[in-house]
């Protein structure tokens, strides 16, 4: 009769990585659902219902069949996938005054020399001038792409329209005091929402008479029917 050593095999068992079995799009799920579950459960179960992987090249949703699009928002991503790597708006050109830059490092509490201090920089900075913040030309997106305007309303169905945040943000040239800037902006993703539409652009901030641009970031924004 053949006796088989259990705790053998409960080591092995132990030991075993059913991940190694998964797929690379389900393991990555995977781990991502255990660390949730090992912070905070309520939080997991929240999460699972809004989670969303591709597949196939469409979303899908975790823990809902399908996703109800409006109308509205259905008509609109029809238009919009249309217009998919187009540019889809050019901004009014801006001047970033000294006045500007000086508002902006009293409001952040940035006094770097580069940026306010007009002598030294005109001295010893390789611009020879003072420069504006970075984040100061990153603040200035949405009045660059003009999202904040009520009279130039890129979606005018919509009731409320949400900064979710940015993916990649550089900034390949500083912007000099008294340089005048715009935005341009490039569609690059449309994804539907349980009330809404998620929609991604890469935005490029243009420097007047400059080949490199300000800013280039990804930005990403809900708007809710």
């Amino acid at each position: 009769m053949k006796i088989i050593d259990f705790d053998k095999y409960k080591k092995e068992w132990k030991n075993w990585d059913f991940k190694m079995w998964m797929s690379p799009s389900v393991r990555d799920y995977y781990s991502i659902v255990l660390d949730r579950a090992h912070s905070n459960t309520k939080q997991l179960v929240a999460w699972v219902k809004e989670y969303s992987i591709l597949k196939d090249g469409k979303q899908v949703n975790i823990g809902q069949k399908e996703i109800k699009v409006l109308p509205a928002a259905a008509s609109l991503f029809e238009e919009l996938q249309s217009k998919i790597g187009e540019e889809v708006h050019v901004g009014e050109w801006m001047e970033i005054t000294q006045t500007l830059i000086n508002e902006f490092a009293q409001v952040t509490d940035d006094h770097q020399w580069l940026h306010t201090d007009v002598v030294r920089s005109e001295k010893d900075s390789p611009f020879k001038t003072t420069i504006a913040h970075g984040f100061l030309t990153l603040s200035l997106l949405p009045k660059l792409t003009e999202s904040v305007s009520p009279d130039k309303s890129a979606y005018p169905y919509a009731k409320m329209t949400v900064n979710y945040g940015l993916n990649k943000v550089r900034f390949p040239y500083p912007v000099k005091a008294g340089s005048t800037i715009r935005a341009h902006s490039r569609l690059i993703k449309v994804t539907p929402l349980k009330r809404g539409l998620q929609i991604e652009k890469e935005i490029s901030v243009e420097i007047k008479n400059t080949r490199r641009p300000a800013c280039v970031a990804e930005s990403i924004v809900r708007i809710y029917f």
